[in-house]
């Protein structure tokens, strides 16, 4: 997995490359961590090149944005599709997190 990350005004995007698993999930809260600590609450996470995801990451992603929601931040997932999309779904997440279809739609909504 590789997470690649760019800045649209005050809004970190994270591109996330591979598979979020029980083996790289914790690189995920790292970095968002240490967002936090760099006083950047504003995250949108990109999945548009992430082909699969299991309980691990879905926990790394809920447990980042309830560390986000302590200093009025949020989370935000971008291009969420396929095998990726069901999980989301299965485990009704959709409505515990903000999905958009697009970069420009997510960052819109932090305004």
């Amino acid at each position: 997995m590789e997470i690649t990350r760019r800045e649209n005004k005050t809004i970190i995007i994270l591109d996330i490359n591979g598979e979020i698993d029980l083996y790289n999930a914790p690189e995920i809260k790292d970095v968002i961590a240490k967002l936090i600590e760099e006083q950047k609450y504003q995250i949108v996470i990109n999945l548009e090149k992430v082909s699969y995801i299991d309980s691990s990451g879905i926990g790394a992603l809920i447990s980042s944005l309830s560390n986000l929601k302590k200093y009025q931040g949020g989370l935000k997932i971008i291009n969420v599709a396929g095998s990726v999309r069901k999980v989301f779904e299965l485990t009704k997440l959709t409505s515990f997190f903000e999905i958009f279809d697009s970069e420009n739609d997510a960052v819109t909504a932090f305004k």
